[in-house]
């Protein structure tokens, strides 16, 4: 098993990854990601498994019989953040097919149907909305709110579809393959440092923190910035600049998170006072409440900025995922599969896992990761750890699977 681990992780690494950062860029669709699902294709291949590619851009491997129902479903993404980590997503599909070898080894003799998954475009990386191949599959996501998102270039998610050779006229909720599941558990990398501080190699999800991205746009005046007196100026930067700051004191407040990661200016010159600053606002808490006050607070203080400023403010909600309680039977069963002692937390990352749960009975494993860095070129788990991932998985869906 971990030489199958090793020698997948081999193979995946170099995919995607770029010389000068280190980190990855594999998005969605764009046409440098084939080699992974042609990737995925041979390992599910290799492995005597039916491959299928859903109406949503998802793959599927499939161990049995995909229509008999009740099956259980593991894997992740292969997507990524820009300049992103190694581990996030990809570990859970390699995993996912180690765990398969190892089953095998055992001589394990499966009574439920099992598949691997890659769900497509998890990180939001290219159009700005996370999660879009299960919110597409679980009707979160409508086909006509899908056919409106537009990457940095101006195209369509339906454009982007269609050159890869997805029809984009059959996007939308697929109730038919929901159905086909009875348990998905999707095992990942911690994006925090709860195992490394409790000496634990591998966890059990508890929730998934309410979350969502709002966009912020801050109009003001383009002018000269060397003749225009500063109090003259409608300067949108000084404004988007004071939220910022405003969004770490909120946060702070309420023990929760808040991170404003992506902006865009017009005219974008060094020597002209912008007329656009649109900034792009992450916000996280462990409960609805301290998240509501965190957003209320937020765009409290940028609108009386922006009126001291003679700036103009629109906030626009772009995405958001209330607290995701994983299935408590399911989480429990995971944690006695694995003797009993997996320390079970929460996380403040959304996942598949969590959109899937409206849907189907849905649970996580975590893997440590040392230094708490994800979304970084620096995140990382040692291979112990991921090969106890592995085995911790295998334990799982045998148990799920073949008893």
């Amino acid at each position: 098993m971990s030489d199958s681990f090793h020698a997948m992780w081999r193979s995946l690494r170099p995919l995607g990854r770029s010389a000068a950062s280190g980190g990855y860029r594999r998005y969605a669709w764009d046409g440098g990601d084939d080699h992974l699902p042609r990737g995925l294709g041979i390992e599910a291949e290799a492995r005597r498994l039916d491959v299928e590619t859903d109406r949503n851009g998802n793959q599927w491997a499939w161990l049995g019989d995909p229509t008999a129902g009740d099956a259980v479903v593991t894997g992740s993404h292969l997507d990524s953040v820009p300049d992103g980590g190694a581990f996030d997503g990809p570990l859970g599909v390699v995993s996912a097919f180690a765990a398969l070898d190892e089953l095998r080894a055992r001589g394990a003799s499966f009574r439920r149907p099992l598949a691997v998954v890659n769900f497509g475009d998890e990180e939001g990386a290219r159009f700005g909305l996370a999660c879009v191949g299960s919110r597409l599959t679980s009707g979160q996501l409508t086909k006509e709110k899908a056919y409106e998102l537009r990457d940095a270039d101006g195209i369509t998610l339906p454009q982007a579809m269609e050159a890869a050779g997805h029809d984009p006229e059959t996007i939308g909720e697929d109730r038919e393959r929901l159905d086909r599941i009875g348990a998905f558990v999707e095992l990942h990398v911690e994006q925090g440092r709860a195992l490394d501080l409790s000496g634990d190699a591998v966890g059990v999800a508890s929730a998934i923190w309410p979350h969502g991205r709002w966009r912020y746009d801050f109009h003001g005046e383009a002018n000269h910035a060397g003749t225009t007196r500063l109090v003259d100026r409608r300067d949108p930067m000084l404004t988007y600049a004071e939220t910022v700051l405003a969004a770490r004191r909120e946060a702070e407040l309420a023990g929760a998170v808040a991170t404003f990661g992506k902006i865009s200016v017009e005219p974008n010159g060094v020597n002209a006072i912008p007329s656009l600053v649109r900034g792009w606002l992450d916000a996280r808490a462990a409960d609805q409440d301290a998240l509501d006050a965190v957003i209320a607070g937020i765009e409290t203080a940028a609108r009386d900025k922006a009126a001291a400023h003679g700036v103009d403010l629109a906030v626009v909600r772009e995405s958001f995922t209330p607290v995701v309680e994983f299935r408590h039977a399911l989480r429990d069963e995971l944690v006695r599969l694995l003797g009993g002692k997996a320390p079970v937390l929460g996380t403040g990352a959304g996942h598949d896992a969590g959109i899937l749960s409206a849907s189907v009975p849905t649970a996580m494993l975590f893997v440590r990761n040392p230094t708490g860095v994800s979304h970084s070129p620096a995140e990382f788990a040692a291979e112990d750890d991921c090969v106890a991932g592995v085995l911790a998985l295998a334990d799982v869906l045998e148990g799920l699977a073949c008893h």
